[in-house]
């Protein structure tokens, strides 16, 4: 007979973007592997980006529970004026801030701890509590970013002693956005405090990246391990790849600032000027949020005519054109090299060449090279990523991009979810 499994996520269909991927993944394939889930969500998230399609990877007959939760997203955009919604990413660098989205800033860092969905645990602790009364379980996974996900499953563990696996996605203290918070010295010091507690009350602890798992091994003196984010082979099994006839430099998802390649923009215009034939054949195609900062360096650069920008689109046609790419564009914060984005991951299923521009010692690159899918480069170095560009268009214009292979097979959500598994199965049996 199948355990079952309480999986606590805000992010889940029709919520859209590669933050609900990888448990919807999960969820798809661990009845394959002994647990029978039961999704608790939200039933108006405020999300940035929505996705029905990827409803199609739920199955039917799986319990999900869907509970409101009070939001501050409306306060934030009326005193910041910004379309944003309120969650971490969207508060600005401390320099680029008004004085009005400072004081947002100063209220949703001091007020909403551990996030902007802080109003969600209360309530939720106090439904579960009733609900697993009745319908008991044999575990409990909550996955987050946002933290608030984790103290939910805190409480429920110190009140129902349930086994306990907490899933992150991202860091917690030491996610890049962090330092943009106006935080008190008492707000600081509860976010460190109630991470600590996580970090030693939870059965499990798993991360997407070795850095993460140092990190936080660190701080708890407990073993972590580490579950990446992976890609559903079923997502990329079909018809023939329909490549872009340009060469094509792609970056799906949102662009920050912080990643733009400014070495990159100026290489091409340098080989612009020189009237290198790869510029007649040039595409730059970004598709998703890209910070206007990335576009105007482009334009400064001179290149705006080889420039599509695409916006956020479904999960599905983000397939498609990730496939279609010559070339992947990966871009990674040198504060953020120990975290491993879902993106790498379907690059890597699209078995196209990924051009790396970020830290050469972090995480991305190293399975970069394991997998032999591409070359990192930083952001500094000009030199190497120019040769690295003439190299992958002579190679396309030889035909040799078409016939790319690595060796990526043990990130499919298909294998990773049996990691998962394992540590659910131990926890269990303590």
């Amino acid at each position: 007979m199948a355990r079952k499994v309480l999986i606590i996520t805000y992010y889940w269909p029709p919520a859209g973007g590669i933050a609900v991927v990888r448990w919807v993944k999960f969820v798809k394939y661990i009845r394959e592997n002994g647990w029978d889930p039961v999704v608790y969500t939200v039933s108006n998230g405020n999300y940035p980006l929505t996705d029905a399609s990827l409803e199609k990877d739920v199955p039917e007959d799986i319990q999900i529970i869907r509970r409101p939760i009070w939001e501050p997203h409306q306060l934030y955009r009326f005193f910041s004026k910004t379309k944003g919604s309120g969650g971490l990413a969207d508060i600005k660098p401390k320099h680029r801030a008004s004085f009005v989205e400072r004081i947002s800033n100063w209220v949703r860092s001091n007020f909403f701890i551990p996030d902007a969905r802080a109003f969600w645990i209360k309530p939720s602790v106090r439904f579960l509590n009733e609900y697993l009364k009745a319908n008991p379980v044999d575990a409990i996974v909550s996955t987050g970013p946002p933290h608030s996900a984790h103290l939910i499953a805190l409480a429920l563990k110190n009140e129902m002693r349930l086994p306990w696996l907490a899933d992150f996605r991202d860091p917690w203290t030491t996610m890049d956005y962090y330092k943009e918070l106006l935080l008190s010295s008492w707000a600081n010091k509860k976010h460190h405090r109630l991470e600590l507690e996580v970090l030693k009350v939870a059965d499990a602890v798993t991360v997407v990246g070795n850095g993460m798992k140092l990190e936080f091994e660190q701080k708890s003196g407990r073993t972590v391990e580490v579950v990446t984010n992976g890609f559903d082979e079923a997502d990329f099994s079909c018809d023939l790849t329909q490549f872009d006839e340009k060469f094509s430099i792609v970056h799906i998802g949102t662009f920050f600032s912080r990643i733009n390649p400014v070495n990159l923009w100026q290489v091409l215009n340098e080989l612009s000027k020189e009237k290198h034939p790869m510029i007649s054949e040039l595409q730059i195609k970004l598709m998703g949020r890209v910070d206007p900062a990335v576009v105007a360096s482009i334009y400064e650069a001179g290149l705006e005519k080889f420039l599509t920008l695409l916006p956020v689109q479904l999960h599905q046609e983000a397939v498609r054109q990730t496939r279609g790419a010559q070339v992947l564009l990966l871009c990674i914060f040198e504060q953020t090299k120990f975290v491993v984005t879902g993106k790498l991951f379907e690059y890597l299923a699209s078995k196209r060449p990924i051009f790396c521009i970020g830290p050469v010692d972090g995480d991305a690159a190293a399975i970069l090279k394991e997998t032999n899918a591409g070359t990192a480069f930083a952001f500094n170095d000009k030199i190497g990523i120019r040769h690295h560009l003439l190299d992958l268009y002579t190679k396309f214009k030889a035909g040799e991009l078409k016939e790319i292979k690595n060796n990526s097979e043990k990130y499919s959500h298909q294998e990773l979810v049996k990691e998962i598994v394992c540590q659910l199965n131990r926890i269990v049996r303590q």
